[in-house]
């Protein structure tokens, strides 16, 4: 049997055992009780199944603290991230802030949204009215929505823009939500989308002036394998790439080496 054979609920039980005992050593029948609302006996149950699965390096159980210590050899069964983890370190009180910063809402009109899934799914052209934070509002432009993307903070929709020429990457929701949003048939066929059927190898590197045991720092916590981390996306998501690492903001911990480029 493997993790991926078990039913969804009972393999994202075994996934939350497993970081418990990859990111915090330990484990016991109450950390799933408590987190699923499970019986004492399908915790029992699925630590039988855990152990069964983890049989290269199984986490013995400890009678005196009533709980399973991992293997000092542990392999995770799903590894993960600290980020993903992250929820297991906590036991935040209900009652007090959260450990974590709130994320901002990502709001959006969903009627919005429909229309631009439909235009994309029809291969029309959608007339909206948009709001740039660089040249403000239109009257309106005649746009070619392709695809939604993501930032991995917001949703964007890559689409080709008839009154630039070109192919931008637009908020919905910055979209006037009572825009006429008339299609219409592309009377030919759209340009190539080269910047998004390009990818970007970008090789990262830790900021130069950081000290030896600095850039030692910063190696390891971004998991390098070698003197360079590399990074792939596509050309069309650079911006974003380099606004979501901070690679240019102050104290930047990282920076760029070099790019490649080569078509997809």
């Amino acid at each position: 049997m493997k993790l991926d054979d078990l039913k969804h609920a009972q393999r994202e039980r075994l996934i939350f055992l497993d970081r418990c005992l990859t990111w915090r050593g330990m484990a016991n029948r109450k950390d799933l009780i408590d987190r699923f609302g499970i019986s004492t006996a399908q915790a029992a149950l699925d630590f039988r199944v855990y152990l069964g699965l983890a049989h290269s390096s199984p986490p013995t159980y400890d009678p005196v603290r009533k709980t399973y210590i991992a293997a000092s050899e542990h392999e995770a069964l799903a590894p993960s991230g600290l980020t993903e983890a992250f929820a297991i370190l906590t036991s935040d009180d209900e009652d007090t802030p959260s450990s974590a910063l709130p994320r901002p809402e990502r709001k959006a009109d969903q009627r919005t949204i429909a229309f631009l899934h439909q235009a994309i799914r029809s291969g029309k052209a959608v007339h909206v009215r948009y709001t740039s934070m660089s040249s403000g509002a239109d009257d309106g432009q005649w746009i070619a929505p392709t695809r939604f993307t993501s930032d991995g903070e917001s949703v964007h929709v890559r689409a080709h823009s008839f009154k630039h020429g070109e192919y931008r990457n637009y908020l919905p929701i910055r979209i006037d939500p009572d825009s006429s949003f008339e299609e219409k048939l592309i009377d030919k066929p759209l340009p190539e989308d080269v910047d998004w059927n390009t990818r970007a190898i970008i090789w990262l590197r830790p900021k130069t002036g950081l000290s030896e045991e600095q850039a030692k720092v910063v190696r390891r916590e971004f998991g390098f394998e070698g003197e360079w981390l590399r990074i792939e996306t596509r050309r069309a998501l650079e911006f974003f790439f380099d606004r979501r690492w901070g690679l240019d903001t102050v104290g930047a911990r990282l920076e760029r080496a070099k790019t490649d480029y080569e078509p997809i």
